[in-house]
């Protein structure tokens, strides 16, 4: 059991990017690794933890404080999953009405309330978090210092590095007044030939960096087909050590920053750009035209 302080690291994405299969994958890694981990999902879908725990039901935070006249209890809003890593899901409010982001201050201000941290003592806490729309509530482990570092969920989709320099907009407001610094970017589903040197090259531009570089992989829909991680489904298979090796960059010394996100413009021309690079690229080699 661990006597320093926990870790706290938030890992945002825009949704369906695979940053909660990312985020699981680091939780089972460093659980295999011999660590104590929590891991929080402040998503509404309330999925983030699916893998750790075979795909069972687990009660939402929101659910729990909304259906009960007594505050609930540990064991009423949490499962344990593969390692001995802590299944923690928010929730989201009823279809329609409030905030989709009021389960993670929720789940926070209960945690607390519960000193779980205190009795569970972990040396790693991870929150899964939405990252299509940085609203109050979804910014609150960066906002709020909750986090001390946060990672950064991207493809080499327009659509997701959209998501991922709105975020650098959001960790960059918020990180001079005590909120979570950038640790990186976590590159997901790399699988067309143009996808790692775009990525690098946002990277660049942003004032970023690149801290993993994570396949497309057959090995994680196989696994996820049956709610494992594949670090327990295929723990000795080449993604298996991907994870293994994102994990160690993730929570080892690495210097945070404040990114440079581009402004709209910026950020559209440089997506032409690439769009010019690709498509000159595919027609030269196909020889064809419009």
């Amino acid at each position: 059991m661990s006597n320093r302080q926990p870790r706290h690291i938030a890992i945002y994405g825009k949704g369906g990017i695979g940053k909660s299969t990312t985020t699981s994958n680091i939780a089972a890694a460093l659980a295999e690794a011999g660590h104590r981990v929590i891991q929080i999902g402040c998503d509404p879908k309330s999925d983030s933890t699916t893998i750790l725990r075979g795909g069972a039901e687990l009660p939402t935070v929101l659910d729990s404080l909304r259906d009960r006249s007594r505050k609930p209890k540990l064991e009423e809003i949490s499962a344990t999953g593969f390692g001995g890593v802590l299944c923690i899901e928010a929730g989201g409010p009823v279809p329609g009405v409030g905030c989709a982001g009021r389960g993670i201050s929720a789940a926070v201000d209960l945690l607390e309330d519960l000193r779980v941290f205190e009795t569970f003592q972990p040396d790693y806490v991870l929150y899964d978090v939405l990252g299509d729309v940085v609203c109050g509530g979804f910014a609150v482990p960066i906002r709020d210092g909750i986090a001390e570092r946060a990672f950064v969920v991207t493809s080499s989709d327009f659509m997701a590095i959209f998501a991922a320099n709105n975020l650098f907009k959001a960790i960059d407001k918020y990180a001079p007044s005590g909120g979570a610094r950038l640790g990186g970017i976590i590159a997901n589903s790399l699988q067309l030939p143009h996808a790692r040197a775009l990525i690098d090259d946002f990277a660049e531009r942003t004032g970023t960096e690149v801290v993993g570089y994570v396949p497309r992989s057959t090995e994680v829909a196989q696994a996820e087909l049956y709610g494992q991680t594949v670090i327990e489904a295929a723990p000795y298979s080449e993604q298996a050590e991907v994870y293994r090796r994102l994990a160690r960059r993730v929570t080892g010394e690495i210097d945070t920053r404040l990114p440079r996100p581009l402004n709209g413009p910026d950020l559209k021309d440089w997506a032409r750009g690439w769009g010019d690079r690709i498509f000159g690229t595919e027609n030269a080699a196909t020889g064809g035209g419009i």
